[in-house]
């Protein structure tokens, strides 16, 4: 059975530690800062790393440095250290500059955290960053990862990071300013446009807030990704207050959001939406799927049967109620949960 340390037990830490022992593997784990369950609590380095094959460094990047220079002297040329920092320059350069020849290391980013694991998410998407000191070292990265279900991309650390600093980044900036403006706090209505921007605040939120400053300092590129996105803003701001209040639609015709596909026949767009929505429903089965099994697991534990007659029923009740709200037929709800229940049967089934 592989071996992992984890030093730190953070949020990003325990849900770590979970997903190892889904995965079959197991983990011991240091935080001087948070509680470690007893069963996996150990109280030194040399302790934590000892019979390791894979120790994974899940502590905040300004930290990073000083936790691999506490690490070195405990750490084997054949284990394998792997950080899992949001950011990739600075980690790698920590990395190269404590570790360099004498000890394999790798730089990843795991593009899940606690809520994506909670909810099931799929598929969980991690980089990793190549490294020319230790050529194998990617691919023991890719297995391990491999192993916890993941899919992997391989970046360079200024590749990932350029991209994180438009998207990532981004979005926490987009986010904190949205909150801080109070921009639509506790309406009674609003539009789908914003409903779409109120999940991904919420996300950011529940998920990862408090990494908020860490995500923009951190990463070189930041700075001119905000930069370039309030440039924009400022332009477009400024236009529209040029535009005389008589201005017909044709004259502020360039002011307009570009559309996807642009002159698109009705039919062939509705035809898009509809795929997109059920790719996105295919997703949305396979996080149910991933959470039933859960739900077997924990059934197996307690000694209980998959099947649940009356929770079943209560189940479908419920859905029959959803679905007279939103105006949809009862009794074909009713049928399409009961086949989604069977397929969860099945799939409990194989999960044990």
């Amino acid at each position: 059975m592989t071996q992992v340390a984890l030093v730190g037990y953070g949020r990003f830490g325990r849900a770590l530690g979970t997903l190892l022992v889904e995965s079959g593997m197991s983990y011991r784990a240091l935080d001087p800062f948070s509680e470690v369950p007893e069963p996996y609590r150990v109280t030194s380095l040399p302790e934590l790393v000892a019979g390791a094959e894979l120790v994974v460094v899940a502590v905040p990047v300004p930290r990073l440095h000083s936790v691999l220079e506490a690490l070195r002297p405990h750490l084997r040329p054949e284990q394998l250290v792997m950080d899992v920092g949001s950011v990739k320059v600075k980690p790698v350069e920590a990395l190269a500059e404590v570790l360099g020849t004498k000890v394999p290391w790798v730089g990843t980013h795991p593009l899940f955290g606690p809520l994506s694991l909670a909810m099931a998410e799929r598929p969980l998407r991690v980089v990793i960053c190549p490294n020319p000191q230790h050529p194998e070292a990617a691919g023991r990265a890719r297995r391990f990862y491999e192993r916890l279900g993941c899919e992997i991309v391989e970046q360079t650390p200024e590749n990932h990071d350029r991209v994180m600093a438009h998207t990532h980044a981004l979005t926490f900036f987009v986010a904190k300013g949205m909150i801080d403006a109070g921009t639509g706090i506790n309406v009674p209505f609003a539009p789908a446009s914003f409903k779409a921007l109120a999940r991904t605040i919420e996300v950011v939120r529940s998920d990862a807030g408090h990494l908020f400053a860490a995500i923009q300092r951190e990463n070189p590129f930041a700075s001119e990704a905000r930069s370039h996105l309030l440039k924009a803003l400022e332009e477009i701001h400024g236009e529209l207050e040029r535009l005389p209040p008589e201005s017909s639609a044709q004259e502020a015709g360039h002011m307009a959001i570009p559309a996807p596909q642009a002159g698109s026949p009705e039919l062939t767009e509705a035809r898009a939406h509809i795929d997109q929505l059920d790719r996105e429903l295919m997703e949305l089965l396979a996080r149910r799927t991933e959470l039933a099994q859960r739900a077997a697991r924990a059934k197996a534990r307690e000694g209980r049967p998959v099947l649940d007659p009356a929770r079943e029923e209560s189940l479908l009740a419920e859905r029959r109620a959803w679905a007279a709200e939103l105006g949809l037929e009862a009794e074909a709800v009713e049928e399409l949960f009961r086949s989604i229940l069977r397929f969860s049967r099945r799939s409990q089934a194989k999960g044990n």
